[in-house]
């Protein structure tokens, strides 16, 4: 059984103003994301930092974090089934001739100390680590929130990182795809757990549907559903070279940035990997055109 702390009061204020309580993005005062710095989860469900509830500007939620589906799923986060052996994703692991097994093999993801902490952005330095507490990364992650100006409305949330390896040896990446999972299951990255009460559509500027959109390396990546009655999309621009995007609609809405969709990556001792991720999040369904037309001017920072 999961067990969480309940949350205490959200600092409110305008943007650039100190947050002092639990930590939240504000957009023009606005509170739209919740970051969840430190939940009090089992260690089966791969504990670390997470956004939820993330909402529109109209206040629709647009995540979902431990859904009966799939108890590990939190909001929107970082998370990777196999860094060298340590499942910090959560649930059960891959395993090759196996399939899923339960195994005592689940890490943490740590908060370790804030760089910056206001209402428009937060930035910290973490630890990924294994189950005895061994450092397997370390990270700085930057979260931002801004107004998206322009037709279709929304905000924007930015979200960047850097990985780094410890100085004495290679970190290597995988997935329950890179450990013989078949269809497509090359998920690990930065995760959006979505929540739709209807079923969700995905599409990019070339594709639709999940199984198109799955796998792609698409520029973009907008994911449309219903939440409360309420219509919402979201657009994800920033995958990095050799990622592909992780995206499911028919058992879940969810997409992620998959940092070992088909082959493991390692990060050299000593060395990083960065990345960094755009993701509008809109009230309604706007057209096709519309959706188009800001994912190019987020794919190409503007």
């Amino acid at each position: 059984m999961a067990r969480r702390r309940p949350p205490t009061g959200a600092g409110r204020g305008h943007p650039g103003a100190a947050v002092t309580d639990d930590p939240q993005l504000h957009v023009d005062g606005v509170p739209v994301a919740r970051y969840v710095l430190d939940p009090d989860l089992d260690a089966t469900h791969g504990p670390r930092p997470y956004l939820h509830p993330v909402r529109t500007l109209a206040g629709t939620v647009v995540t979902d974090a431990l859904p009966a589906d799939h108890v590990w799923h939190l909001g929107a986060s970082l998370a990777v089934q196999d860094v060298d052996g340590t499942n910090l994703w959560g649930g059960r692991t891959y395993v090759r001739d196996t399939g899923y097994t339960w195994r005592d093999d689940h890490g943490r993801i740590a908060h370790t100390g804030w760089d910056e902490r206001y209402a428009d952005r937060l930035a910290h330095r973490l630890q990924w680590r294994d189950r005895d507490g061994r450092v397997l990364l370390t990270e700085h992650r930057r979260l931002a929130a801004a107004p998206l100006p322009g037709p279709a409305g929304g905000w924007l949330l930015d979200v960047a990182y850097t990985l780094t390896a410890p100085a004495e040896h290679d970190v290597v990446l995988g997935s329950p795809a890179t450990n013989g999972r078949p269809g497509g299951a090359g998920y690990g990255g930065f995760f959006w757990r979505a929540v739709s009460t209807d079923p969700a559509d995905t599409f990019t500027a070339t594709a639709e549907g999940e199984e198109k959109v799955n796998g792609s390396a698409e520029e973009w990546v907008a994911l449309t559903g219903t939440a409360d009655g309420a219509a919402y999309t979201l657009v994800f621009c920033g995958l990095a070279e050799e990622d592909r995007w992780f995206v499911r609609t028919a058992m879940y809405p969810g997409v992620c940035a998959a940092f070992a969709f088909a082959r493991t990556r390692s990060i050299p001792a000593g060395g990083s990997r960065s990345g960094r991720h755009r993701i509008a999040v809109l009230d309604g369904h706007p057209d096709r055109a519309t959706v188009a037309a800001l994912a190019d001017r987020l794919a190409t920072g503007g």
